[in-house]
């Protein structure tokens, strides 16, 4: 069972006017997410995870000890990591509904607070990595960082928002500035309906 490429949930130039352009999406999606699946299916052909989810791989090529990680892991956990993020964002108001907002004040304090720590945590990830939201095991949400392809699949977390911060997810739009990618990722492109749904 080879895994797909999946659609944009929306046209390539539907975030421009808020600052993720055509061209981003261009490359991030139909070259950076392809080149996931096409690798991941490749290395997986023919072993044990063929016939796996992407979860079940994911959590079974883990190695917490490695840095480097396996082909397998890298390109599986990132095939995952990208199907999420088109959906975590949208074109449109995308207005946070209110349980979500008081899920936030209760766990952070403020939903500016929650924004300004996951902020730090997408700017202070050193290299490639995400930064998230996430449901921990027991019910709390925690804003937390990972390296490379790592995810909260790893950790038997669930994802309420993930923010890709290798660089070919915003150098053509915002070179070198990480923080206002951040920001602006916060202010204009998260699709908070998916958030909340996910909770």
């Amino acid at each position: 069972m080879a895994f797909e490429l999946p659609d944009l949930p929306y046209s390539h130039d539907a975030l421009a006017d808020k600052g993720m352009s055509k061209e981003t999406l261009e490359y991030h999606h139909d070259l950076h997410h392809k080149a996931y699946v096409d690798n991941g299916n490749k290395l997986i052909e023919g072993t044990e995870w063929a016939d796996k989810s992407l979860e079940e791989i994911i959590k079974g090529t883990y190695d917490a000890n490695s840095v480097a990680q396996s082909g397998i892991f890298n390109n599986i956990s990132q095939l995952w990591n990208h199907n999420q993020f088109w959906e975590m964002m949208g074109p449109g108001e995308n207005k946070m509904p209110g349980e979500l907002e008081n899920a936030l004040n209760d766990a952070f304090g403020s939903v500016q607070k929650f924004k300004d720590e996951f902020s730090a945590a997408g700017g202070g990830q050193f290299g490639s990595g995400w930064a998230w939201l996430v449901k921990d095991t027991d019910g709390s949400l925690k804003v937390t960082k990972t390296e490379n392809g790592v995810n909260p699949v790893c950790f038997g977390q669930t994802a309420l928002l993930g923010c890709d911060v290798w660089e070919h997810s915003y150098y053509i739009d915002f070179r070198n500035k990480r923080p206002a990618y951040l920001g602006n990722f916060l202010d204009n492109l998260v699709n908070w309906e998916n958030v909340a749904s996910r909770m």
